[in-house]
């Protein structure tokens, strides 16, 4: 089945590229090698607010990571013209806006990976780390960024 089967099937549609808020670039490939700047999460087309342990929890969580990873998608998608092309996804690697005690980051990021496992199959097992931080911008809940391997 083709990525873009699967999307449909999911019931997503990829978002357009988001124009960077800082001196920075979307994605940048070098080689094989598609590197993705980190995508805050998002909710009704506004930057998804709040901190773990205050005022969210893991499964909101989860939510608001599978948002960043249907952006990140989508970046993708424009830097590569085909999500077919993927040979693999490499790495995640997932900021997660924290209370000191709150200690389920990896919960958290599931969201993003269980998507891009669903999306990519066998291609989408990947490397992660899951960060908890005390604070992301904007005070985005979750920043996440991808590298991914094309043909």
């Amino acid at each position: 089945m083709s990525i873009y089967a699967k999307l449909a099937e999911l019931g997503i549609t990829l978002p357009p590229v988001a124009i960077p808020a800082a001196a920075y670039v979307p994605f940048v490939q070098s080689g094989n090698l598609v590197f993705l700047s980190g995508h805050l999460a998002k909710k009704d087309g506004k930057v998804w607010v709040g901190q773990f342990g205050k005022n969210m929890n893991a499964e909101e969580g989860k939510a608001a990571a599978r948002a960043a990873a249907i952006d990140l998608m989508g970046t993708l998608h424009a830097a590569v013209g085909d999500l077919n092309r993927v040979k693999r996804i490499v790495k995640l690697m997932s900021l997660v806006n924290s209370t000191g005690d709150f200690t389920e980051q990896h919960l958290v990021t599931n969201g993003a990976s269980e998507l891009i496992g669903e999306v990519f199959g066998a291609k989408g097992a990947h490397a992660r780390s899951a960060f908890g931080v005390a604070q992301i911008p904007l005070g985005a809940c979750v920043e996440i960024e991808m590298i991914a391997e094309v043909d």
